[in-house]
């Protein structure tokens, strides 16, 4: 049982102050009160291991459970204030060493800093001279009820000191606003999550081999993340041999790799909180049968179109039609959906085999935070952006309309990009894609 605290490796207290006056800057004299993420039970009483919000950590650095940070701006008595677990040297034989009071204030740049416990008797003196306080109800549930009735004891005191909080409001659209643009450290950690994870998938396909479980090659793709100091998977590995990669979010990993299939690995690890997310699909040992080889310089072609047209300006929807145009065009072609493409993309016909959009935001989150859209129009790319590029192509072996020899292949392919003030640059990219790259690789083992 532990409450493991995962602590950045690069990330300096100077970037975490950065961070704070730009979000109290944004808070425009409001008050802030964020929530740590809850200790989650696994199994009767042992937990999962623990790690912490990545909002509350993007504004503090603050791993521990059990805490809250309050923001507000020109107060008098410190605009960043942190309530954590005391020092209890009983408990820390445990649950490991705490930074206490004295150390949120001296390690973590806290103004102020307080017990958990004197929560609400403290937060009060705050919230009664704030017109508006920011919490983002649902993260910590356990503290929702306890916020709630605090912010409306302070309400209630409006008639009789003619201040108070007026209304509650969602702080995460400034601080998702935020993390959406990454640093120069922010990218740094990121390059790092995506070295180890691609050295785990060059590991997986020189090691892959029909016979073996997909369990082996978990395996193995988390020792490669933990040994090269990743903290673990940024999200449970996808080891998807033969029809089971037609399932776009398989994790059961239990199946034995066949003869003349393919494997989909979908596989990212997490670095100092920021996620890497790769998906290469190869032949284990072997070489590409032709229909698999067909079928995969469609879904290579789609990706490297819209990887292609990544640059500041394009929509994020623009982005996902590049992709789509053409694996829509070699369904078309292949037999898989019937008319011309223009009606095939008109009306949807090709969701059938490829049903999810192509990018998604990459940060401190897999599926990182940030709008999609503005004022119901889709996104413009700026520098700065991180995001996947990963079409696919999915046959259900089910699919008694699909040609027999392309029935139970399902194909993804997933880079990381970064939106650069050129262009794009390709994060991933020494992660072997290239059919003949790949089977090469495959043969070196």
């Amino acid at each position: 049982m532990s409450h493991s605290r995962l602590q950045a490796k690069s990330l300096a207290p100077a970037v975490f102050r950065s961070r704070r006056e730009r979000f109290l800057k944004a808070l425009d004299g409001a008050l802030a009160i964020l929530p740590s993420a809850p200790v989650a039970l696994r199994t009767n009483d042992v937990e999962f291991t623990y790690r912490q919000n990545s909002d509350f950590y993007y504004l503090t650095g603050f791993a521990e459970p059990e805490s809250v940070a309050l923001f507000a701006p020109g107060h008098s008595e410190g605009e960043f204030v942190l309530f954590v677990c005391p020092r209890d040297k009983e408990r820390e034989i445990w649950v490991g060493p705490r930074a206490g009071v004295e150390g949120a204030v001296a390690e973590f740049g806290a103004d102020r800093a307080h017990p958990i416990e004197d929560l609400e008797s403290v937060l009060p003196h705050y919230l009664e001279s704030a017109a508006h306080v920011h919490y983002p109800l649902g993260v910590n549930e356990r503290l929702d009820f306890r916020m709630l009735r605090l912010v409306r004891a302070a309400q209630g005191s409006r008639e009789r000191l003619g201040q108070g909080p007026r209304a509650l409001v969602d702080p995460r659209a400034i601080i998702h606003e935020m993390r959406l643009f990454k640093s120069e450290q922010e990218l740094a950690a990121i390059r790092e999550s995506v070295a180890i994870a691609v050295a785990a998938h060059r590991e997986a396909m020189r090691a892959a081999r029909r016979g073996m479980m997909e369990w082996e090659i978990e395996a193995l793709v988390n020792f490669v993340f933990r040994s090269r100091g990743a903290c673990g998977p940024a999200y449970p590995p996808i080891v998807a041999s033969g029809p089971n990669a037609t399932i776009l979010h398989y994790v059961t990993n239990d199946r034995r790799l066949g003869e003349d299939e393919l494997l989909l690995l979908d596989a990212g690890c997490e670095y100092d909180y920021y996620a890497s997310d790769i998906t290469r699909t190869f032949s284990p040992g072997g070489r590409f049968t032709p229909c698999q080889r067909h079928l995969y310089q469609i879904v290579l072609a789609a990706q490297l179109a819209a990887i292609d047209s990544v640059r500041p300006g394009v929509t994020i929807e623009q982005v996902h039609e590049c992709a789509v145009k053409v694996l829509a065009d070699g369904m078309r072609t292949t037999g898989l959906v019937p008319g011309s493409l223009d009606e095939i993309i008109a009306t949807g016909s090709y969701r059938r085999f490829y049903m999810h959009r192509t990018s998604h935001w990459l940060g401190m989150d897999v599926h990182d935070v940030g709008d999609y859209r503005r004022d119901g129009v889709s996104r413009r790319l700026e520098p700065g952006m991180v995001l996947t590029i990963e079409p696919g192509l999915y046959v259900s072996p089910a699919d008694e309309t699909a040609p027999r020899e392309m029935r139970g292949i399902g194909i993804r392919i997933e880079d990381d990009v970064l939106v650069t003030q050129e262009g794009h640059e390709v994060l991933t990219a020494d992660a072997p894609k290239a059919v003949d790259e790949i089977e090469a690789l495959a043969a070196s083992h």
